[in-house]
């Protein structure tokens, strides 16, 4: 699906994280994120390969036992989207031009994260780390880290389709960020709505996000 160019923008109050990654293809929302709680793990290289793969490898488990632990309090907390920020060299934004670069991902720099929910204290998070650690031990469980982050001010829209057809959505985002007299000031940041591995690469759904201030 094509998105507009520059698509509408509107400026917006998210009532809470699944509103926060809510957007539409056909116009960028412009909002404010809040500071919250993130697991978090660093790397280089394209999406897919295995320095990628093993990020996952301990965040979703640490995620999971978080949420069983709460599920057995009787506290409702489903597991966040998995997010990815993005940069080259110094962490910064990437242009719409360098993103379609052939063989780009290549020298991408990346930060994998899931959000941590609200009623899990240090001690759930440590415990949570350390069974997994025992039970699985992934190559990349003492890389793991949790660590409060604000986003602040930023611009998104959503992307409809595979992941190698995302540049008009980019070059669609930056240009409705500079007509409203907004600057991108960091890292390229996706939302991944859809499980890859059980959706047709053409209903992919996937925010894309930059964080902004005024020019």
């Amino acid at each position: 699906m094509a998105v507009m160019s520059p698509p509408l923008t509107e400026f917006d109050h998210p009532l809470d994280y699944r509103d926060e990654i809510s957007a539409k293809p056909d116009r960028v929302r412009i909002l404010v994120i809040p500071e919250r709680r993130y697991l978090m793990i660093d790397g280089t290289g394209a999406p897919g390969e295995r320095a990628f793969a093993d990020a996952m490898a301990s965040l979703y488990p640490v995620a999971y036992t978080l949420h069983f632990s709460l599920k057995k309090r009787a506290i409702e907390a489903p597991v966040g989207a998995l997010e990815g920020l993005y940069w080259i060299g110094d962490p910064g934004p990437i242009s719409a031009e360098q993103f379609a670069a052939p063989g780009a991902a290549r020298a991408w720099s990346w930060r994998l994260l899931l959000p941590v929910p609200q009623e899990c204290g240090a001690e759930d998070v440590a415990a949570a780390i350390d069974q997994v650690r025992v039970k699985k031990s992934p190559p990349t469980i003492d890389q793991l880290r949790c660590e409060r982050w604000q986003e602040g001010l930023v611009a998104q829209i959503m992307h409809l389709g595979p992941y190698s057809a995302e540049t008009p959505t980019i070059e669609a985002l930056h240009g409705a960020i500079t007509a409203r007299g907004l600057r991108a000031r960091g890292c390229h940041h996706e939302i991944y709505i859809s499980d890859p591995n059980r959706t047709a690469p053409t209903r992919l759904r996937t925010v894309v996000r930059l964080p902004v201030e005024w020019a």
